[in-house]
């Protein structure tokens, strides 16, 4: 009798957690590099969940494929690592157990770059590898994000015909975290050819059990789950679990109540869980109809249209003036302020505020963008880094913004931490710059990082960047267009000195629809050029505008001389882009007044004399 055979007459037990038990024995390592490194302690595993009643045990292959081996260096023993793992399994199993071949999934709960097409070859290596190897079926588990799931059991199910198992893990009970209900992402499965689907990990019992009760009993395919044992505890440097098997002999049966047909253990789940389950269920027989508990679709609001333009509204209106303002590194805020009144007084459109530039810690941006909103009335747009963030601290951090009325952000990486005042601090980088993108434009649709509704749609525009002081603008500009598709609305570049680059930016971006807010950036001395030139990342000076620099060696005089270069660079940018971004150096905002006030004046004379030529045509 086959899995799916043996499914219709009964509940089956899976095991549980193989990588909890490893971790437990003080393995740091890679646990798939043990199929060849310690066969027997993978087989002992194994041997404990058949023992203690598992039915279906997996491989020890969750991680075996190519992207995620080549974090220890092991890419090129994806088929020896895979049938090794088979082979072990078939071992312990003999004839008491089905074996599975586990594939898990690659995005994971981060966020990853890998690329689609990456993805899909990387998974396609592994499944051959299984196959060959004449599993029982496949599990394909810990899929957060729905689409790659799909994407493989698409692939799987073209090659094979043996069971395929598909589990899907949520942040929330209920609900995927691009918002899609999770009645709705089983159904899809279950219509894609899955032959078992259902939830595993990041929820325990109680949680998967909710879940479970808004879930129909499928026509085609089973149910399954396999949850943790519990919440995470992190003790002396060590993630702790600390359900007791008792617990989980009770949900056994609210499972099987639910209609669950497979049931084992994810995270934190170990031998004794599985034995208690077998216990919960014994002399219970699958059931064929439930009452499922309705559950409403997102409760999402629009938000209100704010009455003020915002930045990406203003620069596809008119010439559009944006000026980079430092917040302070002590808490003097005086100077800042000054400036920033100045600046609205010369008529600037917005400020832009940095987050914590060059990895060195300022007064928060967003409560400075708060109260020159407040005290001042001059929008701001809002640098956000995916360096010093966790997902849950730019979930917050988002909604603080929305909340303050602060509607332009600049999704940015950030500078590496270990140029800034702390080198000793770590980064976080739990998403790149795209996936924040496409974050925030999911906060926009009222749907928050985990899928959950956040009762409320956010109106972000979200601006990008883009560095053209590279030596091919061609693929500098390829990454900006994948910004665009993940959202990005308007683009800022990095500073720009010289004419010849502010044509080739333009000729490297006039096929992209989506404004943009060219860099000029003052020059303040001889010493400030040669060190935005040779030290700073993404910033080029020409030989010329160096020497330049270097001849006015009167500080007064380098000023002036940093000026007339930023004009020189303004009259081209005019005639090119709609907006202008100033970059204010240290903090001296006089400087960029006197620029804001020069754009507006070279804007007037452009605009006269396009319409005196109108005029005379």
């Amino acid at each position: 009798m086959n899995l799916l055979d043996s499914l219709k007459e009964r509940i089956l037990i899976g095991d549980g957690a193989t990588g909890t038990l490893l971790y437990s024995y003080g393995v740091d390592r890679c646990f798939e590099e043990l199929n060849l490194t310690h066969p027997d302690d993978i087989f002992h595993i194994h041997e404990e969940y058949i023992k203690a009643g598992a039915e279906v045990i997996q491989t020890n292959t969750y991680s075996a494929n190519y992207i995620k081996l080549a974090r220890y260096g092991l890419e090129e023993r994806v088929k020896e690592i895979n049938s090794g793992a088979v082979k072990i399994a078939k071992s312990a199993a003999q004839k008491n157990a089905f074996v599975v071949g586990t594939i898990g999934g690659i995005h994971g709960a981060r966020f990853h770059s890998e690329l689609r097409e990456e993805i899909k070859r990387s998974f396609r290596e592994q499944l051959y590898c299984l196959l060959i190897d004449d599993v029982d079926g496949l599990l394909l588990e810990t899929y957060y994000d729905l689409d790659e799931l799909t994407t493989v059991l698409e692939i799987a199910r073209q090659v094979t015909d043996i069971p395929i198992i598909t589990n899907v893990s949520m942040h929330e009970p209920g609900v995927l975290e691009n918002g899609i209900l999770l009645s709705d992402a089983l159904k899809r499965l279950e219509d894609l050819g899955a032959d078992v689907v259902g939830v595993n990990c990041r929820l325990g019992p109680y949680h998967a059990l909710k879940a479970l009760e808004t879930v129909p009993i499928p026509g085609k395919a089973f149910l399954s789950a396999y949850p943790n044992s519990s919440l995470p505890e992190f003790r002396d440097g060590k993630l702790l679990y600390k359900s007791e098997p008792e617990y989980f002999k009770k949900f056994a049966v609210h499972f099987r109540d639910e209609g669950v047909r497979l049931m084992g253990g994810c995270c934190g789940t170990t031998p004794d869980h599985i034995r208690a389950m077998k216990e919960g269920i014994k002399n219970l027989k699958p059931i064929k109809k439930k009452n499922v508990k309705k559950q409403e679709r997102l409760e999402i609001s629009e938000t209100k249209k704010p009455d003020e333009l915002t930045l990406f509204e203003k620069i596809k209106a008119k010439r559009s003036i944006i000026v980079e303002l430092d917040t302070p590194k002590h808490l003097n805020t005086r100077k800042f302020f000054d400036g920033a009144k100045a600046l609205k007084e010369a008529g600037i459109d917005g400020l832009t505020i940095a987050d914590n530039s060059l990895a060195s810690p300022r007064i928060c941006n967003k409560t400075m963008a708060s109260l020159v909103k407040r005290d001042i009335g001059l929008s701001s747009l809002v640098h956000i880094t995916c360096r010093d963030r966790n997902l849950i601290g730019l979930q917050s951090h988002l909604m603080g913004l929305h909340t303050l009325g602060i509607r332009d952000i600049l999704a940015i990486t950030g500078d590496p931490t270990k140029i800034g005042d702390f080198p000793g601090a770590t980064s976080v980088f739990d998403v790149t710059s795209f996936d924040l993108i496409k974050l925030i434009k999911q906060c926009n649709e009222g749907i928050s990082f985990s899928g959950k509704s956040l009762k409320q749609k956010t109106n972000f525009h979200v601006a990008a960047a883009f560095n053209p002081n590279v030596q091919n603008i061609e693929k500098s500009s390829e990454r900006l267009e994948k910004k665009i598709q993940s959202g990005a609305d308007y683009v800022l570049t990095q500073p720009v000195f010289s004419q010849e680059k502010i044509i080739e930016t333009w000729e490297a971006t006039k096929h992209i629809e989506a404004p943009i807010y060219i860099g000029i950036m003052p020059l303040v001395s001889s010493k400030n050029a040669e060190f935005l030139h040779n030290e700073v990342p993404g910033i080029k000076l020409t030989v010329e505008t160096r020497k330049r620099m270097d001849i006015a060696r009167d500080p007064e005089k380098a000023v002036l001389t940093g000026l007339d270069i930023a004009k020189e660079l303004i009259d081209t940018a005019i005639q090119y882009f709609n907006g202008i971004y100033l970059i204010t150096p240290f903090i001296r905002y006089e400087l960029s007044v006197e620029l804001a006030k020069y754009i507006q004046q070279k804007t007037t004379e452009l605009d006269e004399k396009r319409s005196s030529q109108f005029v005379l045509s």
